[in-house]
Formats: C-alpha cells, sequence, structure tokens
C-alpha cells in the first residue's frame, strides 16, 4: 500500500497561488495518498480553500513531524528546476505540475481563492473611502514592487529632512521609482488609486488628487481588494496571480522574468507589457547563482514617457472591455 503524502511549498505568495491548480490535480488523481501541505511561506493563499483549508500546516505547526510527517513520504517540489520551465515553455502553474504529478505540460484551471465575507467588506470599506477622497469611480490597484526590492538604509536626521528612501531591487522585477511617480501621477487623473507595496511611498505631496497608500494590509485583504476593484497594474509578483485567479483585467509589466514564466500571456483580460523582451537574460533563480545575469537585467525596468504612456493606454483599454464590477 502505497504511503500517504506531504507536500512542502516555499517561496512567496504568488508560488504559493501558483501551486495550487497543481496540489488540486494531485489530490484528484491520487486520493488515497491523503495529501497534507507544508507551507514554508505561509499558509494564506490555502484559507477557505474547498479541499485544502484543514490539510494546509505552517511548517512551525507544534508537533507537526511527530504527528503528521513521521510516516508520511515527504515530497518538495521545485517549480524553477524544471527543464519545460528554465527554457520557457511553460508556466509556474504547470512546472509545478509536472514536478508534482509528473504529468508533463497540461492545461490547468484557475487557481482556487475563497475570500471570506469578513475580507470583502474589510476590503469594499476601503475601495468606498478612496472613492469618497478621490470623487473617482474607477479604482485601479498598483502594486509596483517585486518581492526582491529593498529600501534604501538612510539616517535618522535624512528621515526627519523627510528624504524618502530610494529601492532597488537586483533581481530586475520592479518598477523604477521615478516610473511608479510618474505613472500614479498619470493614472490619478482618471481613477482612484490604491498603491499596493510593504514600504510607504509619500505621493500626496506631489499629487493633485489624494492617492492611497495603505501599509500592514494583510495580504488577504490586498486580495479581497483586487477581487473588488475595477483594474489591477503591476509588476512580476502576487498581484497579478490573484487578478487572474479572480478573472479580473490587468496590466502586467514584466522586465528580468518570461511572461510564459511568470505571467498570463493567453489571458485574454491579461495585457502584458514586455520591458525586457529584446535585452533580458535568463536569470537561474533556485538553481545557481548567477551574477552575470543579474547585472545584464539591472535596470531592465526603467520607462521612458512613451512606454509610460503604453501603460496609461493599457489600463483605459481594457477597463473599456472590462465587465468587472464591484460586488
Amino acid at each position: 500500500m502505497s504511503k500517504k503524502t506531504a507536500i512542502f511549498l516555499n517561496g512567496g505568495a504568488g508560488r504559493m497561488i501558483s501551486s495550487i491548480p497543481a496540489v488540486e490535480k494531485y489530490l484528484e488523481e491520487n486520493p488515497e495518498k491523503d495529501p497534507i501541505l507544508v507551507c514554508e511561506g505561509g499558509t494564506d493563499a490555502f484559507k477557505g480553500h474547498p479541499k485544502f483549508h484543514f490539510r494546509a500546516y505552517d511548517h512551525w505547526h507544534k508537533n507537526l513531524f511527530q504527528d503528521m510527517l513521521k510516516d508520511r513520504e515527504l515530497i518538495s517540489p521545485e517549480p524553477y528546476r524544471q527543464w519545460e520551465y528554465y527554457n520557457q515553455k511553460c508556466s509556474l502553474a504547470q512546472a509545478y505540475d509536472i514536478a508534482i504529478n509528473g504529468k508533463g505540460i497540461r492545461e490547468l484551471s484557475k487557481p482556487t481563492i475563497r475570500l471570506s465575507k469578513e475580507e470583502l467588506l474589510m476590503a469594499r470599506q476601503m475601495i468606498t473611502e478612496v472613492k469618497e477622497k478621490t470623487g473617482k469611480d474607477k479604482i485601479v490597484v498598483f502594486q509596483p514592487f517585486g518581492r526582491g526590492a529593498q529600501p534604501e538604509q538612510i539616517s535618522e536626521k535624512q528621515q526627519q529632512d523627510g528624504k524618502q528612501p530610494d529601492i532597488t531591487d537586483v533581481t530586475g522585477r520592479s518598477i523604477e521609482l521615478k516610473n511608479i511617480w510618474n505613472i500614479v501621477r498619470k493614472l490619478s487623473k482618471q481613477y482612484g488609486v490604491m498603491v499596493m507595496s510593504e514600504f510607504p511611498l509619500e505621493f500626496n505631496k506631489h499629487m493633485n488628487t489624494p492617492i492611497a497608500t495603505p501599509m500592514n494590509v494583510h495580504l488577504r485583504i490586498w486580495m479581497a481588494v483586487i477581487k473588488q476593484a475595477n483594474h489591477f497594474v503591476g509588476c512580476d509578483s502576487v498581484g497579478q496571480h490573484a487578478a487572474y485567479a479572480f478573472d479580473k483585467t490587468a496590466t502586467v509589466l514584466v522586465g528580468s522574468t518570461y511572461p510564459i514564466n511568470t505571467s498570463f500571456p493567453d489571458a485574454e483580460n491579461i495585457d502584458i507589457i514586455d520591458l525586457g523582451k529584446d535585452d533580458r537574460v535568463y536569470s537561474p533563480i533556485r538553481i545557481t547563482s548567477d551574477e552575470f545575469s543579474d547585472r545584464i537585467n539591472e535596470g531592465i525596468m526603467a520607462m521612458d514617457e512613451q512606454t509610460e504612456d503604453r501603460v496609461i493606454k493599457s489600463v483605459q483599454r481594457m477597463l473599456k472591455q472590462s465587465k468587472n464590477t464591484q460586488k
């Protein structure tokens, strides 16, 4: 008799969301293995899931090894180490499916994310407040930074003097700070803008319209905001995965990563602006350390004014074709 299994999942929230279709397939095709998930990056993506809410455990769960893992076969999939992934043949979700289920490249359903009524209500209240303060009827969520972004360390005196720390991303996945200011300024002329960032950004001294920059908002609430907003704009990070899961329109900017790997080039409601198309070098993340690729890809997300305007036009076009309304 085959042993029961435990699947270890690591990395950020985007990876967690992308793993959902593969683990759903695994349970469907191997019910006798009664799988559980050990979420080294947190269980947020699986909360409320109809099949995995009670199967997902944080890696620090009390007595996890003795009570749940000791007699199970442990599976540790790494999608970035799949040949099809690092040769741009499949998406992150498909790479998880290959690593976990071994069935090759196949079509997968969208990730199942179930939000609670409380999460939806809290997000709705945030959106309503932005509408009231900006006087704009349509809300755009803007996520400018990827997971590799790091703020500049500034002195206490610089903080007192009001210096805005620079934010850099050596992985080439985040939008440049100058472009962030310009895009937010242009978006705010037509839409209420909510900036999804873990770093504080001070827009309101320089903008005619208030910009919402809520801090310390739980990821689940941000997902509820994306579900109920009118459009999502962002880089290669968790927000675009949530937008895809909820079938929302999105404008996604990629630089050092390939759209086929990290985004959704075949989705009709997602417009990808590929800033690194002609210049990037594949960065073998989680395979080896490659200083060369990071140096080549540095600054690859920088935009001129024409490209910034392309982002704004994408938002306008996608919102016209969108039938999404706040519920």
